[in-house]
This record gives C-alpha cells, sequence and structure tokens, in this order.
C-alpha cells in the first residue's frame, strides 16, 4: 500500500517552492501533476532523464536495417532480376524504403515506450477520487508525497500547510 499526501498550490512557482522546501526536509519521493508543462519540476523532483530518445533511435536504425536487408536479399540475392542492365545491389534505390521503415519503426517503438512508461492503459487512479483534485487539469497545480507513517504524515502535511497548499488530501492506493 501507498499512502499519498497531495498538496494543491495556485501557481507554478509556488509548487516548485514547495517541491524544494519538501525536498530539502527529505521528502525524496514526490511528483508533480500540473495543467501545463513546469519546466523546472525534473530538476526540482530530480527525475532521471527519459530513455524515449535512445529507443527510438535504435528502433529506427534497426528499421532502416532490417528493411535495406529485405531488400537487399529479395532482389540481389533470392530473386535476381535484370531490369535494363541495373544492378542487382543498388543502394540509392534502397533508400526510400529504408527511411520509412525507419520513421516507422521509430514512432511505432515510441508509441509503446511511453504506454510502457506511464503504465497505460490505465482507466482509473486513486487521485481522481479527491473531489479537490480536479483542478488539476484546469488551474491547480499539486504535489504528491509518498509518506510512509504516521508521523511522516504529520510532518509532510505541516510542511504543505507552511509552503502555502490550499487544499491537502490523503490518498491510499493498492489497499
Amino acid at each position: 500500500m501507498t499512502r499519498w499526501l497531495l498538496g494543491e498550490f495556485r501557481g507554478p512557482e509556488r509548487m516548485l517552492h514547495a517541491a524544494r522546501g519538501l525536498r530539502a526536509r527529505g521528502f525524496t519521493r514526490m511528483d508533480a501533476l500540473t495543467p501545463i508543462p513546469v519546466e523546472e519540476v525534473d530538476e526540482v523532483l530530480e527525475l532521471p532523464a527519459s530513455r524515449l530518445p535512445l529507443l527510438a533511435l535504435v528502433t529506427g536504425v534497426g528499421g532502416a536495417a532490417g528493411a535495406y536487408l529485405v531488400q537487399w536479399f529479395t532482389q540481389a540475392v533470392d530473386w535476381p532480376l535484370d531490369v535494363g542492365g541495373r544492378p542487382f545491389h543498388s543502394g540509392p534505390v534502397f533508400i526510400p524504403i529504408a527511411f520509412e521503415s525507419a520513421v516507422l519503426a521509430a514512432a511505432g517503438a515510441l508509441f509503446l515506450g511511453v504506454l510502457v512508461a506511464c503504465g497505460l492503459p490505465r482507466v482509473t487512479h486513486p487521485f481522481l477520487g479527491v473531489e479537490a483534485f480536479r483542478s488539476a487539469s484546469v488551474d491547480g497545480f499539486w504535489v504528491a508525497v509518498v509518506v510512509e507513517d504516521d508521523a511522516r504524515e504529520a510532518e509532510a502535511r505541516e510542511v504543505l500547510h507552511e509552503l502555502g497548499a490550499e487544499h491537502v488530501s490523503r490518498v491510499e492506493e493498492g489497499t
């Protein structure tokens, strides 16, 4: 079971200030939920760099190489046809299909990678049961803190109020 405390703030600066304050007081497992992207939130939450660009590069190069190999094998090795005296292996002719295969493979891998990274498809989340949390998609900036026990929960609740949280809610996941 994971226990969260959610604190709502009325601006990204206040939310970032609160996240820094919580981190300074030893809270390390946090998340930010905002209606718009906030630039500094990755740094404040110390999130690791995304591996999706590497996934796109590897699958794109793999898709291009695979398409090139299939074209070469089918047109130069398996079934060579003499078309107007052209060489069986003609690299420039294979490039458009290899490029399109690279784009398709990278896009497909990114789509699946985002689904896996975000834990989708997830129909519901315990945060959605909090009535005030509806503002997270409109104008509310939320910080979610994992608390392990009652003492840390009381401390986190006090810190959130001290740092200007308008609402503080408790959510339990996986009961």
